[in-house]
C-alpha cells in the first residue's frame, strides 16, 4: 500500500458589499496561502500537501476564514463562482499576465473572466496519472457554477466553454484538452513544441524569444485542463469550476480514490464503459471521451451518458449539488443581476466553510 499527496488551489473572486469587481489586495496579505491572480479582482486560495482528507479540509479551512476576516474587514466579499457572470475587464497586473495580453490579444478577455480549481497529486505513474485524468475530465460536470459568461448563459460550465474556445483557434492547443499520452517523453515533447510555437506567436506580436525565456518555463504555457508539473513536481487537473470548498474536497477526494489505483493496476483504452477498482482499468478511446467532455461542459449532469459515465467510474452523484444549476435562469443577465447573485454566492462560501470540518469526523487517510 501507499498514500499520495493532494493539494488544491482554489481561485476566487473579489467583490465589494455592492456586489462589484474589486482589488483583492488586502486579502492577500491575510495568509500566506493566499495569493494574488493576474488580475486584482481574483485571488488564489492554496493548501499544502496532504495525505489525510481531514488535514486538507481543517487547512482550507483554516487558510479560507483567514481570507473572509481579511475581506470584511475592508467591507469586501470572496466569491465561488466559473465566471463572474457578466464581463471583466480588468487589465493584468503583472509582467507576465501583461505579456499574455500582448500575445493573446482579444483572446486573453477568456482567462480573465474564469475561475477554475485546481488539484495537485504527487506525482507517481505518471503517464497513467496523465491519462486517468484526461479521462476524468467529464467529472467537471459535477462542480459547474456559473452558467453564465460575459451576461449571457452559454453551458452548464460557461468557464470551460470560454476558456477552451474564446482564446482563438491560434491557441486553443494551450487551453483545449490534450489526447492521451503514450509516454512522458511524448507528453514532454509536446510541451516543449507548445513552448517553440508560443515563442513564434509572441515574436509575431513584438515580444522577443528573450523575454518569453525570462518570464516563462514550458510548462507556464500550457493552460490545458491536465498539466504536468515539473517544479513541483505533481500532476495538475485543471478541468473543475471554481465552487464551494466542501464540494471542492469532496471532488479532490474522490479523485485521488481513483488516482491511486494507478499505482498498482493498468491502464487499457477500449470501447464500452469505463472500469477503475479492477485491474486492468479500462478507459474509453479519445475521441468517445472528448464527446462525453463537451456533453458534461454544455449540459453537465442534465446528460444522461455523463451521468452514467460518472457513476461507472464510481462517483456516487448525490453527494455533489453544482451551483450552475441554482444560478440557472434567463438567457441574460445584467450587472445589477450579477452583483445580487454574486453576493448570494459569497454568503454561500461563508456557511459552507463550516462544513468542511463538521460533516467528517472520523480521520481520513486518501487510500493506496
Amino acid at each position: 500500500m501507499y498514500t499520495l499527496t493532494t493539494g488544491v488551489e482554489l481561485e476566487l473572486w473579489v467583490v465589494d458589499e455592492m456586489g462589484r469587481l474589486c482589488d483583492g489586495g488586502p486579502i492577500v496579505d491575510a495568509h500566506p496561502q493566499i495569493e494574488p491572480e493576474f488580475i486584482d479582482p481574483l485571488v488564489e486560495v492554496k493548501t499544502e500537501p496532504h495525505t489525510s482528507e481531514r488535514d486538507l479540509r481543517r487547512d482550507l479551512r483554516s487558510t479560507l476564514r483567514a481570507g473572509i476576516r481579511a475581506a470584511e474587514s475592508v467591507g469586501k466579499h470572496l466569491v465561488p463562482l466559473g465566471t463572474p457572470l457578466t464581463a471583466s475587464d480588468t487589465a493584468a497586473n503583472c509582467k507576465r499576465g501583461r505579456v499574455f495580453e500582448t500575445v493573446y490579444g482579444s483572446g486573453v478577455e477568456s482567462a480573465k473572466n474564469c475561475a477554475g480549481t485546481h488539484i495537485h497529486f504527487q506525482q507517481d505513474a505518471v503517464v497513467d496519472q496523465l491519462n486517468l485524468l484526461t479521462a476524468l475530465d467529464p467529472a467537471l460536470a459535477l462542480v459547474s457554477s456559473a452558467p453564465y459568461y460575459t451576461g449571457r448563459r452559454r453551458a452548464s460550465s460557461a468557464r470551460a466553454l470560454a476558456y477552451r474556445t474564446g482564446c482563438g483557434d491560434a491557441f486553443r492547443c494551450y487551453t483545449d484538452l490534450w489526447e492521451y499520452a503514450d509516454s512522458l517523453a511524448e507528453w514532454r515533447g509536446r510541451v516543449d513544441q507548445k513552448y517553440d510555437r508560443f515563442k513564434r506567436l509572441a515574436a509575431e506580436r513584438g515580444v522577443s524569444r528573450e523575454r518569453i525565456e525570462a518570464l516563462f518555463a514550458p510548462e507556464d504555457t500550457v493552460l490545458n485542463p491536465v498539466r504536468l508539473r515539473e517544479c513541483q513536481p505533481t500532476v495538475e487537473w485543471r478541468a473543475p469550476d471554481a465552487t464551494l470548498p466542501s464540494q471542492v474536497v469532496q471532488l479532490a477526494t474522490d479523485v485521488e480514490n481513483l488516482i491511486a489505483q494507478t499505482g498498482t493496476a493498468a491502464i487499457e483504452y477500449g470501447d464500452g464503459p469505463p472500469t477503475v477498482g479492477a485491474d486492468p482499468i479500462q478507459l474509453p478511446e479519445f475521441e468517445e471521451l472528448r464527446t462525453l467532455s463537451w456533453r458534461a461542459i454544455e449540459s453537465g449532469l442534465a446528460s444522461s451518458a455523463v451521468r452514467a459515465y460518472l457513476r461507472d467510474l464510481g462517483f456516487d452523484l448525490s453527494t455533489y449539488d453544482p451551483l450552475s444549476r441554482q444560478l440557472d435562469g434567463p438567457r441574460e443577465i445584467d450587472e445589477s443581476d450579477a452583483r445580487t447573485r454574486r453576493l448570494r454566492q459569497a454568503g454561500r462560501l461563508h456557511a459552507d466553510i463550516r462544513r468542511l470540518t463538521d460533516e467528517r469526523t472520523e480521520p481520513s487517510t486518501f487510500p493506496a
